[in-house]
């Protein structure tokens, strides 16, 4: 292996010791990643206008998507690069799909989190992290450059 390619192996390996390292101060393990996909998605299925939305994209694939979501969470809280999906791709094309929906999908995650977040700091955290995959999702899926256009806004 080479000097860059060894250089890079060991900045991976101590990003990833630093993120395991917060995760277990904050009283984060897989358990923990396991628990808020299966209450999230439980409610996200109940929800009135989520539930119908990810049922008919995942129909006969919930198993398969919550593995899904357990790995990406897991590789979002530890930096483990054990998610090899596409997001944006994966939401591409949604029936039904709106920037309005990204919101209660925010309060969904939020509610979930005061009920089984092992504390306030975990709970910010995960929160963050949510808004900033609800902002990036909801920028790439409905973003309109055209909109920003400056010889378009009023003066």
């Amino acid at each position: 292996m080479n000097d860059a390619l060894q250089g890079r192996a060991a900045q991976s390996a101590a990003v990833r010791e630093r993120a395991e390292a917060e995760m277990k101060a904050l009283g984060i393990d897989d358990a923990f990643i396991g628990t808020l996909v299966e209450t999230f998605y439980g409610r996200v299925r109940a929800h009135p206008d989520l539930g119908p939305i990810f049922d008919a994209r995942l129909s006969g694939r919930w198993p398969e998507h919550m593995e899904r979501m357990k790995s990406f969470w897991s590789a979002v809280a530890f930096r483990s690069g054990v998610y090899g999906g596409e997001p944006v791709q994966a939401h591409l094309g949604v029936a039904n799909m709106s920037p309005d929906l990204f919101p209660k999908w925010l309060t969904l995650f939020a509610a979930t989190l005061d009920d089984i977040a092992p504390n306030e700091q975990a709970k910010a955290w995960f929160m963050a992290a949510a808004e900033r995959i609800a902002r990036s999702l909801t920028l790439a899926l409905f973003y309109n450059p055209a909109l920003d256009d400056p010889a378009r806004k009023p003066s």
